[in-house]
């Protein structure tokens, strides 16, 4: 791609020109974009992350004379891209320089965006590059602190027009994920995707696994020859396995057990969790403790779908 005077239109090698603030494709005010700025080391990735976590469409480390042109081939309704969030930052170069001007495209546009500034003091930032053993865009021939001191100077005038400055000196990855989530994107509390998984053991136990529970202590009916080729998701499997003493106890006690350790996922923003429930073949006693745990896991308040990996398998 190559970039011309403010008069001429951006074009692809192609020809194909890009859309200009005068050519407006539609109307873009039901589209969100972020501007992901500020110092090195401050967090712009791990915003990038939790937006990206949030599903938004995200760029890191955009020339900011690209961004009109992405910004017009966003849609705001339908499948298209109507959340956008790009990094920009000193490792774009002398593309770096322009993005004031960018910004002040954007308004022109009609494009409603906001300016994230990410800082934090130089001590952490410090701390942070000794860890990462990278070295700075910025540092050149000389120091770290020289590097930071020189990127800070660049980015005063963005810093200032910033509409939020960020300072996550006292923030690790969770906390800023969850100032992204809450504050940022306005998402709030996200629910835990469980799933519940039958298996079989003679096939080896799923490797997404979070948690296994044996249920092979469970009379197999298998054995039983009117209930051989029924599956537990037959009402006459499930009910000679739970209806064995102390099967629905087990259960429903195992499900009690995993409430407060679900909820605590939810703490610590992990947002999948697999529980899978073996018996030998994966057919029977698995497939019907599945369904009735996952049936109390509803009553206690989770949203889960259930998976019978081997069912249907010889």
């Amino acid at each position: 791609m190559t970039y011309v005077d403010d008069e001429a239109p951006l074009t692809f090698p192609e020809g194909i020109p890009l859309r200009d603030a005068a050519t407006p494709l539609h109307d873009q005010s039901a589209n969100e974009v972020l501007v992901i700025t500020g110092y090195s080391g401050a967090g712009r990735t791990g915003a990038a992350r939790a937006l990206e976590d949030l599903d938004w469409y995200v760029i890191d480390n955009l020339p900011p004379q690209m961004l009109p042109a992405l910004v017009g081939m966003m849609a705001p309704t339908g499948d298209g891209v109507h959340r956008l969030a790009v990094v920009i930052d000193v490792r774009s170069r002398a593309f770096f320089t322009d993005l004031v001007q960018v910004l002040e495209k954007l308004t022109d546009m009609g494009v409603p965006h906001r300016l994230l500034f990410f800082e934090a003091d130089t001590a952490t930032l410090v701390k942070r590059y000794e860890t990462s053993r990278r070295p700075h865009p910025m540092q050149g021939q000389g120091t770290l602190i020289d590097g930071i001191a020189a990127e800070a100077r660049m980015l005063a005038p963005l810093r200032r027009i910033a509409d939020e400055v960020i300072d996550t000196t006292s923030m690790n990855v969770h906390d800023l994920t969850r100032h992204i989530r809450d504050v940022i994107a306005a998402e709030g509390e996200r629910p835990l995707h469980i799933t519940v998984e039958s298996f079989g053991f003679k096939r080896g136990i799923p490797l997404d696994a979070d948690h296994v529970v044996d249920v092979r202590f469970l009379k197999n009916p298998y054995w039983v020859d009117e209930l051989r080729h029924l599956t537990g998701r037959d009402q006459a499997v499930a009910d000679y396995v739970l209806d064995q003493p102390g099967a629905r106890a087990f259960a429903r006690g195992y499900a009690d057990l995993l409430s407060p350790m679900l909820n605590g996922y939810l703490t610590e923003l992990k947002a999948f969790a697999t529980i899978a429930i073996g018996c030998t073949g994966g057919k029977h006693r698995s497939v019907a403790v599945s369904e009735y745990v996952a049936t109390c896991l509803r009553d206690n308040g989770f949203s889960v779908r259930v998976v019978h990996r081997d069912l249907g398998r010889e």
